[in-house]
């Protein structure tokens, strides 16, 4: 019997060993997710069209993006395009490159804020209708959606709307899987048949009984066989041919958003709750800059001070101009992955990582988008046209660490170290460290 035993645990012992051993080249794939050599620009690489417009995807197989664990997609809507209602396992942060519009995000929880009047009911006849806060936006807004929360945008503008969306799939709040999955709530985006991406659904309704739909709604046959949308072939874009009709207030002016200050982040309590609160934010305004140059140019970042929302969606951006050849220091940010995609104009943009490999050392143009790892360093010099960017951050409130400049790792180390690290005179370690006297953002060298 002993022996039996010994047996046991000896074969025990051997298959916990090699189920150890087969674990390892597994834990060691996923350590390697970021063990990039190379980073290329990016641009669209599917496309979905809709009846008032299109969505683009870039390709969520990259590994720019498993590393980062994020996707990006780019909605043009058309003028009188509505976006169709729809929620998504992952937070969501948009940037308004053109056009403007209106949205309703359909918050758990929250009343019925907005209301018609009844004396213009009673005037024309039209039913009296009530609905959450719906929220204007226009270039240069980033608009900030929690997982989970349904949404849709519309076009009231006579530009076509082209929004830059980014989606947080490894994200704390998606507890799915790491796709992004958008549930509709009306509409057939994804007709049978159709070569569409697998990020493209259908209206969930399809999947239920009509019966129970009908006793849910209190609705006949009919209207219940409506919301399955089963042959709309408009997409998921779709033309309002009179205009979408909506209550919202008169727009008289465009307040500023209030501004906070360090420690007032999600802590403001009664006056900003999540059925009230602000969820957009213009970062295009280059007063709200917070470092300027008039000769350089000026970068606005946007984080849970700024906007307390972030903080719930740990999501946070940054907006960048930059003049004629001018240069950011080289840098790197600690606690978040950053997602640049050029707007305007063109740079030069180097990218290296822990081996001291350039993994990326190109012109990355308009349109065209970058994934820059966690902790890799980065360098960026504008074109002679200059450049425009935004840039969308895994984390609320960053850590970025300068090289160069007056608030950098090389100006806070002792001019001796310097000397003994790089094997130089304490004049040549005083120069490295003093000769830049901007703080991130420089004019290109004489010497360039």
């Amino acid at each position: 019997m002993s022996n039996n035993i010994i047996l046991s645990l000896s074969l025990t012992l051997i298959l916990l060993f090699h189920g150890c051993i087969a674990l390892r080249p597994v834990q060691k794939q996923m350590q390697n997710q970021c063990q990039i050599q190379r980073i290329n620009a990016l641009e669209p690489n599917e496309r979905v069209e809709a009846e008032a417009g299109f969505t683009e995807f870039f390709d969520s197989g990259d590994q720019q993006f498993q590393c980062a664990g994020v996707e990006v997609i780019r909605h043009h809507i058309q003028p009188q395009g509505l976006l169709l209602p729809s929620y998504i396992n992952t937070p969501l942060i948009i940037y308004v490159l053109q056009g403007s519009g209106y949205q309703g995000i359909m918050l758990p929880g929250c009343p019925e804020t907005f209301q018609s009047s009844q004396q213009l009911q009673e005037s024309s006849g039209s039913f009296q209708d009530r609905h959450q806060k719906i929220r204007r936006f226009g270039e240069g807004d980033v608009i900030v959606i929690p997982t989970g929360a349904a949404h849709w945008m519309y076009n009231d503008g006579q530009q076509e709307i082209i929004a830059v969306v980014l989606l947080d799939s490894t994200n704390s709040a998606n507890q799915l899987d790491q796709l992004q999955r958008r549930f509709f709530l009306a509409g057939n985006p994804k007709p049978s048949g159709s070569e569409t991406p697998e990020e493209i659904s259908r209206d969930i309704f399809l999947g239920f009984d009509v019966n129970m739909i009908k006793d849910a709604f209190i609705i006949d046959q009919e209207t219940a066989e409506k919301l399955q949308s089963k042959d709309d072939k408009r997409g998921h874009i779709v033309m309002v041919e009179r205009g979408l009709q909506v209550i919202q207030p008169p727009i008289r002016f465009e307040p500023r958003q209030e501004q906070y200050a360090p420690g007032q982040g999600a802590a403001n309590g009664v006056e900003e709750t999540i059925c009230s609160g602000q969820i957009t934010y213009n970062i295009n305004d280059a007063s709200r800059a917070d470092i300027y140059n008039a000769d350089v140019g000026w970068t606005n970042n946007l984080n849970s001070y700024k906007l307390p929302i972030l903080q719930m969606v740990q999501l946070g951006a940054e907006r960048g101009v930059l003049n004629r050849n001018a240069l950011v220091t080289p840098y790197w940010i600690s606690n978040a992955h950053a997602v640049l995609y050029v707007t305007r104009g063109n740079m030069r943009l180097q990218i290296v990582n822990d081996e001291g490999q350039a993994v990326f050392n190109d012109v990355i143009q308009e349109g065209q988008l970058v994934v820059v790892p966690q902790n890799f360093v980065v360098g960026k010099q504008a074109g002679n046209e200059g450049c425009q960017w935004i840039s969308f951050r895994t984390n609320d409130n960053v850590m970025a660490n300068a090289l160069a400049g007056q608030i950098s790792a090389i100006r806070a180390m002792p001019v001796d170290v310097l000397a003994n690290v790089y094997q130089m005179s304490q004049e040549e370690a005083w120069s490295l460290k003093n000769n830049r006297k901007e703080t991130v953002m420089f004019k290109p060298s004489s010497r360039l």
